[in-house]
């Protein structure tokens, strides 16, 4: 599971009802949980963000917290 399916599934929320918000297929939602190797586009965190009504900067605090800056 992505860091963006840990956050959803600790959130609670339904999937149908973000991809109804945003206009996000179901079937990319899927993959933005489960496969590690698919890209988040801006848009998509942002509208994401606002369906579950958080601050995006929560979530991309959340979603790339892992990355540092080379010495």
């Amino acid at each position: 599971m992505t860091n963006l399916g840990l956050f959803l599934a600790k959130k609670s929320v339904n999937k149908a009802e973000i991809s109804r918000k945003t206009g996000i297929s179901k079937s990319r939602l899927s993959e933005l949980s489960m496969n590690n190797s698919t890209k988040l586009r801006a848009d998509e965190l942002y509208l994401i963000a606002l369906a579950i009504d958080v601050d995006p900067k929560e979530l991309l605090n959340h979603l790339f917290m892992d990355l540092k800056l080379k010495d």
